[in-house]
């Protein structure tokens, strides 16, 4: 190529190139975890309200009961694996946040981006229990007996392997907030 030829191919513009920016949702997934009374379901709700994606894993067809010998009460409520395991590997685009408290949930926390234990002192738990209309897990005094044997036995060992502790004694309203941070979604009204 001669230097006239050379100058005349510098000197033509140079197309440009038309780019678009593509953003992936990633969708997070959350458990809230906690002993009865913690506000888990009022927190869920809100966040239902709000527009996020929620699963309660204490309505029917998440959970089944497993008789068991060792178990207070003959038995107890564990997750139904498979079911959790779609729900997990699903994807909508939104921030999914799942409910629940059960001896085999801590199978799948690394399917979780987050594990939130929702804590409170036992006086403030009873007392919502007793004030709860939604549900009537609780009333009995052998339940409330149970609810503070699991507070002492259960709770240390959710604190132990969640990856985030909120005081949900404070307002709903704060308690969702910190939800919604620690999911890293998008704030919505």
């Amino acid at each position: 190529m001669s230097r006239v030829e050379q100058r005349a191919v510098r000197s033509q513009p140079v197309p440009r190139l038309r780019t678009r920016t593509i953003r992936f949702q990633v969708m997070r997934s959350v458990l809230v975890t906690g002993m009865s009374g913690t506000g888990k379901s009022s927190a869920l709700a809100e966040l239902d309200r709000r527009g996020y994606r929620v699963v309660d894993t204490d309505e029917p067809g998440w959970t089944e009961w497993v008789e068991s010998s060792q178990e207070v009460g003959g038995g107890e409520w564990l997750w139904i694996e498979s079911r959790i395991t779609v729900l997990l590997r699903s994807d909508e685009g939104r921030t999914l946040f799942v409910r629940g408290c059960v001896r085999n949930q801590a199978r799948f926390y690394d399917r979780f981006d987050a594990v939130v234990l929702l804590s409170a002192p036992a006086h403030v738990l009873l007392d919502r229990i007793s004030r709860r209309m939604t549900n009537t897990y609780g009333k009995t005094d052998a339940e409330r007996e149970l609810i503070l044997h699991h507070l002492s036995t259960v709770e240390p060992l959710l604190r132990a392997s969640c990856t985030h502790e909120l005081d949900a004694s404070r307002p709903l309203d704060e308690v969702v907030a910190d939800l919604i941070a620690i999911s890293g979604a998008p704030e919505r009204a």
